[in-house]
């Protein structure tokens, strides 16, 4: 790819950008959220037009009119958020317009031969999902394994992976790993995006760093290290991630104690079956880690009213939460932010400004009328706090890099100063400025006294910025580890228990 440009309304997301890949060659792309990577490969990948440059293949010139223009030379890209659809079967998605036939003219699906070649594919990064199930009943996690299944299934030359990893636990992860050192083998080129910058290092022969749409630097694998990546990225070093330590009678210190949210014995009919007691005190940072499948994010809505409680109590400073109503928990003062913002957390056609104020959407109205003025003003605020990335305040937050829209979803719950507030994933897929900036928020906001439970399926982050961590296995509490207790491998010794 060669002097790639692309503008869209308001934004330049490439200046002139050069990228080359070889076969047998896995290159990382970082940068921080709208650097323009996605918008470069959605160019690779035919999803977008460039407004100028060009693309070769083993040196003769492409245009890309289109995804089918891509997948003929064996182009497949896997995206951050799962690309499927939700109403039909894992196996109608893996094989999805190309779908194999039968019987001669009769021209019959062969519903046989794609059962066997998903499970296949599946088992290859060690899924075993049925491939009769429908994807709405997967959780975000497992839809990503089918996009993986299809990208393989395709055969693809070139295999560019957005964020594969940001809905995966750990030892999903090293299995994607082991698959795609083997496709690297066999001469497959993979273009890896990731904010993960471990991976990068682990994983990428050399590294193509974007700053404000036009290449910042080139790193080779002998040169690659977190320091050199991070200064390429954004220009500056950014603070440790490690939370200063606290004093005593601070509310986070060993022996504080003052109740925040008491979970007693809560179960919900959704799979895994939860049944869980736990209490998290004031001013505390309790992680909540475990493998795919755990029960976390089933336990985190059951706690909001998102999903209906079959048993158990809620309370909240002494105060029962009702056990089916959202809007109730909310009133309360107990906030979920959703693993999956591009359905539960933004609503991608209305504004940013929109988004930001949604929850309190009330406190800008006179006799029914929002006062835009002062609505955005508020969100204006917000937005240049979390220093979202947009246009303008007015643009949909469908415009908006993945990391930005989890920006907006975090911010329209901050403006309402929550009481207890539940982070599922609160990092995943954002850059490390603005994961370091999300961290910043969090112990800002338990320094305030808001009970924080977080969720995450990064280890370094659990370990990193928990005060105690609660682990779950099979929808369960299998241990509770203090911070100086808390260890990588203690957490997977009590998630595989």
């Amino acid at each position: 790819m060669s002097a790639i440009s692309k503008r869209f309304p308001g934004v330049v997301a490439l200046d002139r950008v050069d990228f080359h890949i070889a076969a047998g060659e896995i290159v990382g792309l970082v940068g921080e959220n709208g650097a323009g990577k996605s918008t470069l490969m959605k160019i690779l990948t035919g999803i977008h037009r460039a407004d100028s440059g060009t693309i070769s293949i083993d040196g003769a010139p492409v245009v890309m009119h289109g995804p089918a223009d891509a997948a003929r030379p064996g182009i497949a890209i896997i995206h951050q958020e799962p690309e499927v659809i939700e109403t039909i079967d894992v196996a109608g998605n893996v094989f999805l317009g190309r779908e194999p036939l039968r019987a001669g003219p009769l021209r019959l699906l062969d519903r046989r031969r794609m059962e066997a070649e998903t499970v296949r594919q599946l088992a290859r990064i060690g899924s075993e999902i049925p491939p009769r199930t429908v994807l709405q009943r997967l959780s975000t996690a497992q839809q990503q394994f089918v996009a993986i299944a299809r990208a393989l299934s395709m055969n693809a030359r070139l295999l560019v992976l957005d964020e594969p990893t940001s809905s995966l636990g750990a030892s999903e992860a090293e299995r994607l790993f082991q698959v795609l050192q083997d496709l690297r083998s066999t001469g497959t080129a993979i273009v890896y995006i990731s904010h993960r910058l471990r991976e990068i290092e682990a994983l990428a022969d050399r590294t193509v760093v974007l700053r404000d749409g036009r290449n910042a630097g080139l790193l080779h694998r002998d040169e690659l290290t977190r320091h050199r990546l991070v200064q390429l990225m954004v220009g500056r070093a950014i603070a440790s991630d490690a939370p200063p330590s606290r004093p005593a009678g601070h509310p986070n210190a060993p022996g504080a104690s003052e109740p925040g949210l008491h979970v007693d014995r809560v179960s919900t009919t959704r799979y895994p079956a939860v049944e869980v007691s736990l209490r998290v005190n004031r001013g505390e940072v309790l992680g909540l880690a475990g493998l795919i499948g755990a029960g976390r994010s089933e336990l985190a809505e059951a706690i909001c009213g998102v999903s209906p409680r079959v048993s158990g109590r809620v309370v909240l400073d002494g105060h029962p939460v009702p056990p089916d109503s959202p809007r109730d928990a909310i009133r309360a003062g107990l906030c979920l932010v959703p693993q999956d913002r591009r359905h539960h957390g933004v609503i991608a056609p209305m504004s940013v400004r929109e988004n930001l104020t949604l929850p309190a959407v009330g406190s800008f109205a006179r006799f029914g009328l929002v006062k835009q003025t002062t609505e955005g003003r508020a969100a204006d605020a917000v937005a240049t706090n979390l220093q979202v990335k947009t246009s303008s305040i007015e643009a949909a937050a469908a415009t908006l890099s993945g990391g930005n829209q989890q920006k907006v979803v975090l911010g329209k719950w901050l403006a309402r100063q929550p009481r207890v507030i539940i982070f599922d994933e609160p990092t995943q897929g954002v850059d490390v400025g603005a994961k370091a900036e999300i961290h910043r928020l969090i112990r800002e906001l338990a320094d305030r006294g808001t009970t924080v439970v977080m969720i995450s399926s990064d280890m370094d982050e659990i370990v990193a910025e928990s005060d105690r961590v609660a682990v779950m296995h099979e929808g369960r509490i299998t241990g509770i580890l203090d911070k100086s207790a808390c260890t990588p491998e203690a957490i997977m010794q009590l998630a595989t228990a």
